[in-house]
């Protein structure tokens, strides 16, 4: 159920007590329009890069995607510091992660690298996914590689967005 705080409670008041619910805020994910975009232009911007689509989209991600906190705060992992590893994580398709300035000397002489768990796309609401979508953009654009107008991307988001309000209107 979605609703208001008022809505919620006259709902969980007629509920079942033994039933046990989850309560997060409600995000309006990212278009299926937005997606399509950016997987459309990070394909092309790929092929032009002669680089994998997976690469490509981790290196977004870590321009400008979103970082993962857990209690309020960001998760880490560490990782040997070597050119292997690096490689091995743009290559990543189910975790996303951005390395940082920190390393420590581990046991043994190896010496490990920070980097911060970034949440995948498919998580975005629709601001987030407009950020690391001018962010594609932005990158084919440098590529030679033709985008839509700034006009013609605020048709298709306003055309969402009253799609939307028709939605939640039925709904």
């Amino acid at each position: 159920m979605t609703g208001n705080a008022a809505q919620l409670v006259s709902f969980l008041m007629t509920a079942d007590r033994e039933k046990l619910f989850d309560l997060r805020e409600h995000r309006e994910r990212r278009s299926l329009t937005q997606n399509a975009y950016y997987w459309k232009l990070l394909s092309l911007t790929a092929d032009k890069l002669r680089m994998s689509k997976t690469e490509l989209h981790n290196r977004m991600l870590r321009e400008h995607g979103q970082k993962q906190y857990l209690g309020g705060k960001l998760v880490t992992v560490m990782i040997p510091d070597t050119e292997e590893a690096e490689r091995s994580a743009l290559k990543a398709e189910t975790y996303h992660i951005q390395p940082t300035a920190q390393t420590i000397q581990g046991q043994g002489g190896t010496r490990y690298r920070q980097y911060l768990l970034l949440r995948g796309s498919s998580d975005y609401d629709t601001r987030e996914m407009s950020v690391l979508l001018d962010g594609m953009i932005n990158e084919a654009q440098q590529q030679g590689i033709e985008t839509l107008t700034p006009a013609e991307l605020e048709k298709i988001r306003e055309y969402e967005r009253e799609a939307e309000k028709r939605q939640v209107r039925k709904g």
